[in-house]
C-alpha cells in the first residue's frame, strides 16, 4: 500500500466541513484513499445495483440507517442523495460525517452546488505522482517509463500490463461513464475523438478541425470535449490573459490527465518506442504539467497554470500565476541544455520583468544560469518555488 500525498489534506478537510467530496478519474485510488483515511467509517459502493436501488427508492431511509455517516462511493450515481444529505447535515454540527467519492466531476459539482454549497469540502485526486511512485519497490523511474506507464495504481503498483489495462479502461469508460453524462448515440465517433485528442497533446484546441475529422458539427465536439473534461480524461490549459500590450492567442491547449493513457491511444507499446516517437516532446510537456497540477490538487488547491503565446510566435509553455507575480516555465524533453531552450523565457523576462523563470528538461543536473533562469531536472520539481 502506497500512502497518498493528498491524505493529509483530506483528513484536514474532514475536520472543517460536515462532508467531503473526493473526485478524480476512475481507478485513480479514491476509494482506497477514503477507506485508508477513515477506516472507522462504513463503506458503501453505489455502483452496486442492489444498494443503488435501495438508495434511489427510499433515500431518506437509506441515510437514516447511517447515523454515524459513511463513505459513499460513486455518489453521483444517486443524485437524489444530495438534497437529502443537506437536511441530514444541517441537523448536526458533526464534521466529516460523510465522505463522497465520484469519477464524474460535472455531476458531482452540479449536485453539490445545488444542495451542499458551504457544507462540503472538495478535493481532487489524480493518479500517482512521481513522489508516490518512487515509494514503489524496484520500480523503473526512468523518464520514458514514467511517461509511458503514467500513474494509475493498477499499472504502476499492481504491475498490470499497460497493453491490456488501458484498452479495457477505455472500453469501460466509453460504455459506462460516458452514458452517465450524456446519451451519445454514436459511441464510435466519440471514441474516434478520443484518439484524435491523443494526437493533439500540447496543441491549441481547434473545435472546427476536430469536427471535420469526426464528421459532426463543432457544437457537438464542444459538448464531447466537455464530457472528456468532466470525467477526468483530458484537461485544457487556458491562455494567460495579461497581454502586456500585445495580441495573444486565446485558445486553450489540450492535455491528458494521464500520459500512460495518451501513449496507449497513440499505439505506443513500450518505453523504448517512445524514445524516437514524434509525440515524445508533447508527452513530456504533458507529464510535467500533470505533475505540477498534482502538487496543487494534493494541497486542495486549484490549478494555477496557463500557457502564453503572442501572435508573433513568442511563447512560454507554462505560466504559473501566483497573484502578485507569475512564474514562466519552459519544458524541454532533451537531456542536454542548449541556448535555443532559453529563447521563450528570455523574451518573457524582458516583457514582464518577473524574476523567477525555470527551464525544466529531461536531464539530471540542476543549474542556475547567468540570465536568471533556473534549470531543473524533470524529477526535481519540488525545487520549484
Amino acid at each position: 500500500m502506497i500512502s497518498r500525498t493528498a491524505e493529509i489534506v483530506l483528513t484536514k478537510l474532514a475536520t472543517q466541513f460536515k462532508a467531503v467530496a473526493l473526485t478524480g478519474p476512475r481507478q485513480s485510488g479514491k476509494s482506497t484513499l477514503a477507506r485508508t483515511a477513515f477506516p472507522e467509517k462504513k463503506y458503501i459502493s453505489l455502483e452496486n445495483p442492489d444498494i443503488r436501488e435501495a438508495a434511489l427508492t427510499d433515500t431518506r431511509g437509506f441515510l437514516n440507517n447511517l447515523p454515524d455517516g459513511a463513505i459513499l462511493d460513486e455518489a453521483q450515481r444517486v443524485p437524489e442523495l444530495f438534497s437529502y444529505l443537506q437536511e441530514v447535515l444541517d441537523e448536526s454540527n458533526e464534521k466529516g460525517r460523510f465522505i463522497l467519492t465520484g469519477s464524474n466531476n460535472f455531476l458531482m459539482l452540479e449536485n453539490i452546488t445545488q444542495s451542499l454549497a458551504g457544507r462540503i469540502g472538495y478535493l481532487e485526486l489524480l493518479p500517482f505522482g512521481y513522489d508516490e511512485i518512487e515509494k514503489i519497490e524496484s520500480y523503473d523511474l526512468a523518464l520514458n517509463n514514467m511517461i509511458f506507464s503514467g500513474g494509475y495504481p493498477a499499472v504502476t503498483y499492481d504491475r498490470v500490463d499497460a497493453a491490456f489495462w488501458f484498452p479495457s479502461y477505455v472500453r469501460t469508460y466509453i460504455e459506462r461513464d460516458v452514458r452517465q453524462i450524456k446519451n451519445i448515440t454514436n459511441l464510435n465517433l466519440f471514441q474516434k475523438l478520443l484518439y484524435l485528442c491523443a494526437g493533439r497533446v500540447g496543441q491549441e484546441l481547434n473545435l472546427n478541425n476536430l469536427a471535420i475529422e469526426c464528421g459532426v458539427d463543432h457544437k457537438t465536439i464542444g459538448s464531447w470535449i466537455g464530457i472528456l473534461q468532466a470525467s477526468y480524461i483530458i484537461h485544457l490549459l487556458p491562455p494567460f490573459y495579461n497581454n502586456f500590450s500585445k495580441r495573444i492567442t486565446k485558445s486553450p491547449k489540450l492535455y491528458f490527465y494521464d500520459t500512460g493513457l495518451a501513449c496507449a491511444l497513440l499505439s505506443i507499446s513500450s518505453p523504448s518506442q517512445l524514445s524516437l516517437h514524434a509525440s515524445r516532446g508533447p508527452l513530456f510537456e504533458n507529464y510535467i504539467i500533470n505533475e505540477l497540477i498534482k502538487v496543487r490538487f494534493n494541497k486542495g488547491l486549484r490549478s494555477n497554470l496557463f500557457h502564453w503565446r503572442d501572435v508573433s510566435g513568442h511563447e512560454v509553455d507554462i505560466v504559473a500565476d501566483h497573484g502578485s507575480y507569475a512564474v514562466g516555465m519552459e519544458l524541454k524533453a532533451g537531456m542536454t541544455v542548449i541556448p535555443e531552450f532559453f529563447k521563450g523565457l528570455t523574451f518573457w523576462q524582458k516583457l514582464t520583468n518577473f524574476e523567477k523563470s525555470y527551464l525544466i528538461y529531461g536531464g539530471d543536473e540542476t543549474q542556475k544560469r547567468s540570465n536568471g533562469v533556473e534549470v531543473i531536472p524533470w524529477n526535481k520539481l519540488q525545487d520549484i518555488q
